[in-house]
């Protein structure tokens, strides 16, 4: 029985840090969405998401810390809790730096052809030495 308490206050922790990093987990399959741009393992199903989202299941380590990041709280947090919620939350300045669009994007590359991704490079370093002489 412990087990499914366990589940279920997981459920709401997730719940409530999507919430307050304002990600739109409005359906498993949005969740799982934006789970999988970030995830660089095999891409969790959308039954999986859901079985989070519902507290019937908890995800592995890796995918816990993930999602932590992803949604600016501690692992332990999100997995255990602690009473107090809030105080295990991370600093603004420690949460993930990338934006769903900069995942967007790399992934966007990763689909170029090797010359295209070498062409989206030097783009990259010549805009980067522009910025510096400003």
């Amino acid at each position: 029985m412990k087990n499914v308490y366990e589940r279920e206050a997981f459920s709401r922790r997730l719940a409530k840090a999507l919430k307050d990093s304002k990600v739109d987990a409005g359906s498993p399959t949005a969740f799982a969405r934006e789970f999988n741009r970030r995830y660089a393992g095999k891409p969790v199903s959308i039954h999986a998401a859901r079985k989070w989202l519902m507290g019937e299941s908890i995800p592995t380590q890796d995918k816990l810390r993930l999602l932590a990041s992803w949604l600016g709280v501690s692992a332990e947090w999100l997995r255990f809790g602690d009473g107090g919620g809030a105080s295990r939350h991370l600093a603004q300045s420690e949460r993930a730096p990338y934006s769903s669009q900069d995942i967007e994007l790399v992934s966007n590359i990763r689909l170029l052809s090797p010359e295209h991704k070498q062409v989206v490079r030097e783009i990259v370093l010549t805009l980067l030495r522009l910025e510096q002489k400003h």
